[in-house]
């Protein structure tokens, strides 16, 4: 059914939507606003690094708010409030980012997260109706899958799906790591890894959007509310920008029909590309182990440099 569902839609959309499309990408942030100091950068300091980033290169872009990280605060509810007040859009990414695979995590208590964050969400300016599954999970059981599906409908929600994945975070936690031991620390290879792990991302996933849909489709980026991005975002933008690809508001983003297809997510997270994969039985594809190793590849490269 999901195999007919995506033909007619590539049918109906194809090559109108190639073309308005082609090479695109959306900015889309996960976790903030954190109100923890970090080597370099106080909280409001990577908060305003990220949005002067943003606003040099005129980018419109999402925050996906975990409240308890902050914004169920007032410090950094004016953090969060900063980013609809510069005109991006903030969607749900839950109170305290529960991970919906774990036994011990209830449908109930999930969805309460949600409702929880978006009464405080809601009165952000740029609040939008958009839910993010932390882990990029939507549950361990089919009852959890679909009974979430029912919710944000129920709720005027919709599933603020990622297309382009990056292991952002795990580079991150090598960053931090490295300036808590020496401030000083030359971290330029981590700046050049971290570059060139965005860029092998966006290539791979480039790739597999044509692979399965025969076109570019609107990539949605998944970056994170961190020291790195703080710090190198404006250098993430300029790189796509050298590329030749357009830089797409989150909004224009969903408006491709491609997020609007509910595959079946067997295997937990990761991309709606690699859950379109599986569900269309593509097994193994040239370079998927890039897309699955969580940043290893680039840790190991660090590592043999020392960090």
């Amino acid at each position: 059914m999901f195999a007919n569902r995506l033909r007619w839609l590539f049918a109906v959309f194809g090559l109108m939507a190639a073309q308005a499309l082609a090479q695109s990408v959306a900015f889309t942030f996960d976790d903030g606003p954190h109100l923890s100091d970090t080597p370099r950068l106080t909280a409001a300091g990577r908060n305003q690094a990220l949005l002067d980033a943003l606003t040099k290169h005129d980018v419109k872009a999402a925050l996906f708010v975990t409240a308890t990280n902050g914004a169920d605060r007032p410090a950094g509810y004016a953090l969060a409030k900063a980013w609809g007040d510069a005109g991006h859009a903030i969607g749900n990414h839950t109170m305290t980012h529960a991970d919906l695979h774990k036994g011990s995590v209830t449908l109930t208590q999930y969805q309460q997260e949600l409702l929880d964050c978006d009464a405080i969400i809601r009165t952000l300016p740029g609040y939008r109706k958009w839910f993010r599954f932390t882990y990029l999970r939507e549950g361990n059981t089919p009852e959890k899958r679909d009974g979430m599906r029912e919710f944000l409908k129920a709720q005027g929600y919709s599933n603020a799906y990622v297309s382009l994945d990056t292991s952002d975070w795990r580079l991150n936690d090598k960053l931090v790591q490295t300036l808590r031991r020496d401030p000083d620390a030359d971290v330029a290879a981590i700046k050049r890894t971290y570059l060139a792990h965005i860029w092998q991302r966006a290539q791979a996933y480039w790739g597999l959007s044509r692979q399965l849909q025969g076109r570019d489709i609107a990539q949605v980026l998944l970056l994170h509310h961190n020291l790195i991005n703080a710090l190198w975002l404006g250098d993430v933008i300029a790189m796509f920008k050298a590329q030749g690809w357009t830089i797409i508001s989150p909004a224009q983003a969903y408006a491709d029909p491609v997020y609007r297809l509910q595959p079946e997510r067997a295997a937990p997270g990761q991309s709606l590309l690699l859950s379109m994969a599986r569900s269309l039985g593509l097994g193994k594809f040239d370079g998927w182990e890039r897309l699955f190793d969580d940043g290893d590849y680039e840790i190991e490269q660090l590592k043999r440099l020392g960090y």
